[in-house]
């Protein structure tokens, strides 16, 4: 089975370490998010597809054609143009269901399995309070039926959404949707449209630790090595 990581963002809010690396590659408890990422992947995936960008040659040079007995594939993004046109460039590579992650989260192998016991699934996190980000909606069945974007401010519990999703080629039959306002492609909501003709498992994780600023890495840092430990 193959898995895809979209690693081609500028990292824009982990400044001023991405300036000069790109933001897979900084290091937390003693790996790169990468590592961390690569490591946690379950036995099933055998092939890794990289679409890179940003000072994607670094993350092609440090880590090869294989990591720890998995192929691993690279596809650029040369125009940053959201995460839906990122996997859409990968397309001609997908053999069959695959797994889609963020380059700069960390997840657990437990939940990453769980998410691979269906067709197609969307890996959640229970947060309470106010959240930023995609917001689950889910149908009276249980399966996804919507991901907004935003601010939730209410007081009560989230569904966020991870950015791990499991999915079949038939993904790409849909049109890619386009944010409003931007020159950007969106693969959540994207996976919304297949959601109406398809059962999106909603899976809740143990585990989610998103990177997306210096303060979150510190975060990073203090939980991974408590873990450790």
């Amino acid at each position: 089975m193959q898995a895809v990581i979209l690693a081609a963002g500028k990292g824009v809010r982990m400044r001023p370490l991405t300036y000069d690396i790109p933001k897979p590659m900084v290091k937390v408890a003693g790996k790169n998010l990468l590592e961390h990422k690569l490591d946690q992947l379950p036995e099933s995936i055998g092939e890794v597809i990289m679409v890179v960008g940003y000072l994607g040659d670094q993350i092609i040079n440090y880590f090869g054609r294989e990591y720890q007995g998995k192929k691993i594939t690279y596809v650029r993004q040369e125009e940053l143009s959201g995460t839906g046109k990122a996997l859409w460039l990968a397309r001609g590579q997908i053999k069959g269901k695959f797994i889609s992650l963020m380059g700069g989260d960390i997840y657990l192998r437990q939940d990453l399995e769980k998410c691979l016991e269906y067709d197609w699934a969307v890996l959640a996190q229970k947060v309470a309070g106010p959240a930023r980000g995609g917001r689950i909606v889910f149908r009276s069945d249980g399966h996804l039926q919507e991901i907004i974007e935003g601010e939730h401010n209410h007081g009560h519990e989230h569904l966020m959404n991870t950015g791990v999703f499991v999915m079949e080629p038939e993904i790409f039959n849909y049109e890619l949707v386009k944010l409003p306002g931007k020159e950007e492609w969106g693969l959540p909501q994207t996976l919304v449209q297949a959601a109406q003709d398809f059962d999106v498992k909603i899976v809740i994780a143990s585990f989610w630790l998103p990177v997306t600023d210096v303060n979150d890495l510190k975060k990073a840092e203090q939980i991974l090595k408590s873990v450790k430990s």
